[in-house]
C-alpha cells in the first residue's frame, strides 16, 4: 500500500427530513447565495424546505446551473455574489449545482478570470465555506474538494481540485430522489459504478481494506440499481444508492492505491463535443478500455469478476471476458448504452474527440500513464 494522508471534512446529515436541518448548520449572521438548477425542487417540495429552514438568515437566489455547469452561467453567479457580499453558499441540486457552487465559492476570491482556476491550473488560495443538499446521487461531488465546469464557447469540460472547496455540510435525504426520473436514475448508479472502478481496477498494491470496500460498493451497486428502476418508491433502495454514491468519491476508497481514470478523461470530450450525459460516456468507454488493457489489468480483472460477478470454474482468460461482458451488460440493464451508435454518434466523430484530447495534452492518462490520444481513437473505435 501507498503512504497516504486522508482527511474528509464535509459533515454528513443523513435521512428522511433532515433538510429541515439545514439552517441550524449554517450561522444565520451569513449572507447565503442559495444556487439551484432549473426549478425541480420547487416542484418536489425541496425548495420550499429549503426556504424554510433558513427563515432566519438572509439569502440570495442563483438559478439556472444547467447539467454540465458551464463558466458562462458561473460567472454570472460569481459577479451577483460579488455584488451581494455574499459569504456563503448553499447548492440545492445534483452534481452539476454543486461542481458550479465550488467554483464560484473559488471565482468570489480569485483575482481574474475564474476559467483560469480550470484551463491554467491557477491555484485555489481561498474560497468562500459552501454546504450542500443532494437531490441526485452520483458525482460524490457533496463530500469532495473535485469539480468540472464546461465552456460552452469552446466546447472544453475541465476539472480543478481544491481541500478549500469541500462542503462544510452535505445534507442526503434520500426520499426526496423517488421523483428523479428514470434516466437521471439510472445515470446515478453508472456514474458512482465507475468512480469505483477507476480507483478500483488498476493493478495490486497489497490493500485489502480498500479493495473490500470497493468491491461491497460495486455489489451494493449491482443489487440496488435494477430495483431502483423497478420500485423507485423504496426508501431503503434509495438510501443504499445514495450513500454508496457518496461513499465512492469521498477519497477512502482511493487512499494508499492507484488510480485510472482515463474513462473519465475521455468521456468528458464526448459530452463536451456531443452533450451526452457524464454517465452515459463513461458506459460507452470503460467495458472497451477494460477490454484494451486487459492484460495490464488482469490480476484485478480476474479478482474483480470472482468477487463481484461470483465468476467460478472458468480459466482467468474467461473470468476476464465474462467480467467485461456482464459490466457492459449490467450498464445496458440500467438503460444506458455502452457504444457511441447507442446515442446516434457516427464513427466518424472520433477524430475530433482525438483531436481534442491533443488539444488538451491528454497523452499520458491511465495508472500507468499508457493512454494517449491514438490508443484512446482504438478504445473509442471498438466503443462505436
Amino acid at each position: 500500500m501507498h503512504n497516504f494522508t486522508f482527511s474528509n471534512p464535509t459533515k454528513i446529515v443523513f435521512g428522511d427530513g433532515q433538510i429541515a436541518t439545514i439552517g441550524r448548520e449554517i450561522d444565520n449572521q451569513h449572507h447565503v447565495l442559495l444556487m439551484y438548477g432549473g426549478g425541480s425542487i420547487k416542484k418536489n417540495g425541496v425548495y420550499q424546505q429549503v426556504i424554510d429552514s433558513l427563515k432566519e438568515h438572509k439569502i440570495t437566489e442563483f438559478s439556472g446551473v444547467e447539467p454540465n455547469p458551464s463558466i458562462e452561467t458561473l460567472s454570472k453567479a460569481i459577479t451577483l455574489a460579488k455584488q451581494e457580499n455574499i459569504d456563503y453558499i448553499l447548492a440545492v441540486g445534483g452534481g452539476s449545482v454543486i461542481d458550479g457552487a465550488k467554483l464560484v465559492a473559488a471565482g468570489v476570491k480569485y483575482e481574474g478570470d475564474a476559467w483560469d482556476i480550470l484551463a491554467k491550473g491557477a491555484k485555489v488560495r481561498s474560497a468562500l465555506p459552501l454546504s450542500c443538499i443532494l437531490t441526485l446521487p452520483a458525482t460524490g461531488t457533496e463530500s469532495n474538494g473535485n469539480s468540472v465546469i464546461t465552456k460552452r464557447s469552446t466546447q472544453e469540460k475541465l476539472p480543478f481540485s481544491s481541500p478549500l472547496v469541500y462542503p462544510r455540510v452535505a445534507v442526503l435525504d434520500p426520499s426526496v430522489t423517488f421523483s428523479l426520473p428514470e434516466r437521471q436514475v439510472a445515470n446515478g448508479v453508472v456514474d458512482a459504478f465507475v468512480h469505483t472502478m477507476e480507483q478500483y481496477l488498476t493493478y495490486d498494491v497489497n490493500a485489502p481494506v480498500q479493495d473490500r470496500f470497493a468491491e461491497g460498493l460495486l455489489s451494493t451497486l449491482i443489487e440496488e440499481g435494477p430495483k431502483a428502476l423497478s420500485d423507485p418508491s423504496n426508501y431503503d433502495v434509495r438510501a443504499n444508492i445514495m450513500w454508496a454514491a457518496t461513499m465512492a468519491l469521498n477519497g477512502l476508497i482511493g487512499v494508499g492505491v492507484p488510480q485510472d481514470w482515463a474513462t473519465h478523461a475521455i468521456g468528458h470530450e464526448i459530452t463536451a463535443l456531443h452533450g451526452l450525459d457524464h454517465a452515459q460516456t463513461l458506459a460507452i468507454v470503460l467495458p472497451s478500455l477494460m477490454q484494451h488493457k486487459r492484460d495490464k489489468k488482469a490480476a484485478k480483472l480476474v479478482q474483480y469478476g470472482r468477487r463481484v460477478w461470483g465468476i467460478e470454474s472458468a480459466s482467468d482468460e474467461e473470468v476476464i471476458d465474462q467480467a467485461i461482458t456482464k459490466t457492459a451488460a449490467f450498464f445496458e440493464q440500467m438503460g444506458v448504452p455502452t457504444k457511441l451508435s447507442g446515442y446516434g454518434i457516427a464513427a466518424d466523430a472520433i477524430d475530433g474527440l482525438v483531436a481534442q484530447m491533443e488539444k488538451h495534452k491528454l497523452h499520458a492518462i491511465g495508472e500507468h500513464k499508457d493512454i494517449n490520444p491514438e490508443v484512446a481513437r482504438k478504445i473509442l473505435e471498438d466503443a462505436a
